[in-house]
């Protein structure tokens, strides 16, 4: 704990230049798999089809699919369709249809940095909710890394996002969080989507983490 009882980054929170360029490098990577699942994506495919793309091209460029095996999941990408909220399985007897949203998750590893990102798709079509609800939820993830700044804390983060999110009726799902990522597939501050300013740990120049709202 540092002065006035606030939680301040351990050492190895903080990246050093070098580290940061590894983690871009495997960010490039991971840009690249999102980009290449956004030129195939359809009505008709399945998501086991999804998965087969995301494993194809990070093998293709070197790295590695972090989810693979991770914990026992059994394949390189969760896709999550409509009301999953999140690590959906790819498997043949998923086939998109019209007006699905699915939301694409994938990190990468390259000579031992992660990068982690997801990347949401409407199929065709959809209802103006769900298009709504597509938008917002971007929305808040900008507005998410806009409240992290130097200096300022963990909790400003879930302060900007929820509050955003409740001007449309909106909740946030409080079980699952974004996360410190780089060296390794999670790492420390947790990240979540709703708290109060000044609250939760310092956010210092060389941190690295996702923001899931």
């Amino acid at each position: 704990m540092g002065r006035e009882g606030k939680l301040v980054p351990t050492r190895e929170l903080i990246k050093t230049p070098e580290q940061i360029e590894g983690i871009r490098k495997s960010g490039v990577i991971n840009t690249g798999v999102l980009d290449e699942v956004e030129k195939h994506i359809r009505a008709g495919m399945t998501t086991l089809e999804i998965d087969r793309i995301c494993y194809n091209y990070c093998i293709g460029h070197g790295a590695t699919p972090a989810c693979l095996n991770y914990e026992g999941f059994p394949k390189s990408v969760c896709t999550s369709i409509n009301e999953v909220v999140c690590h959906g399985i790819p498997k043949e007897e998923d086939v998109l249809k019209e007006g699905d949203i699915i939301n694409v998750d994938f990190t990468t590893i390259l000579d031992g940095y992660y990068a982690d990102a997801s990347r949401m798709f409407i199929i065709g079509k959809t209802t103006p909710e769900k298009e709504q609800l597509v938008r917002v939820a971007k929305e808040c993830l900008e507005i998410g890394a806009e409240a992290a700044k130097p200096y300022s804390f963990v909790g400003d983060i879930g302060h900007a996002i929820s509050k955003h999110a409740e001007k449309y009726h909106y909740g946030v799902v409080r079980d699952l969080c974004g996360h410190g990522v780089g060296l390794a597939f999670h790492e420390e501050p947790e990240v979540m989507h709703f708290g109060h300013r000044g609250t939760g740990m310092l956010l210092v120049p060389g941190m690295v983490f996702t923001i899931e709202p």
